[in-house]
């Protein structure tokens, strides 16, 4: 049976998460989790590429046929979150789509009903969900490595299994 390799992202300026599945025979494995850092403070010129860089490393080391990312969301209070947001998220997608890899968005309701039941489910709740479908020892830490491996399962049952899904 086909095995398929899906990058999750969970995007972020400082801290990007991102998880790379493995789903072969309907079994899923993690090949690798963790989190891409923009170190450098006061250039958002600088942390997008070291964000760019190691999005496109995590690409090139573990080859994933798929990104799926989560969509931007921003409080109408706060439009200049989306904005920055928006720059981390671009580079992201450029790394996928210089890779040849196809890119799906899911927003964060759709991620946590798909996980929880429920879209407005807490931040812990997706953890555990995490941890349970993956059969992992622990809750993955940080947060932002349970939430890119969410995306990734989201992706991977969204393709798999549609109309089971649904």
């Amino acid at each position: 049976m086909e095995c398929t390799r899906i990058l999750g992202i969970d995007p972020g300026l400082n801290i990007t998460g991102y998880a790379v599945i493995e789903a072969q025979n309907r079994r899923i494995r993690i090949i690798e989790a963790g989190v891409v850092r923009g170190k450098t403070r006061g250039s958002l010129p600088a942390r997008v590429r070291e964000i760019y860089d190691g999005v496109r490393d995590v690409i090139a080391t573990l080859q994933p046929q798929a990104m799926a990312i989560e969509q931007l969301y921003s409080h109408y209070e706060r439009p200049k979150t989306a904005i920055i947001m928006g720059h981390a998220r671009g580079v992201l997608c450029l790394a996928a789509e210089q890779a040849g890899m196809p890119i799906h968005h899911y927003s964060a309701t759709q991620i946590k009903k798909l996980l929880t039941g429920s879209g407005r489910a807490p931040k812990n709740q997706v953890q555990l969900s995490v941890q349970r479908e993956l059969s992992l020892p622990e809750i993955p830490e940080p947060p932002d490595v349970a939430d890119a491996l969410a995306v990734a399962l989201c992706h991977y049952y969204l393709a798999s299994m549609p109309t089971q899904v649904a």
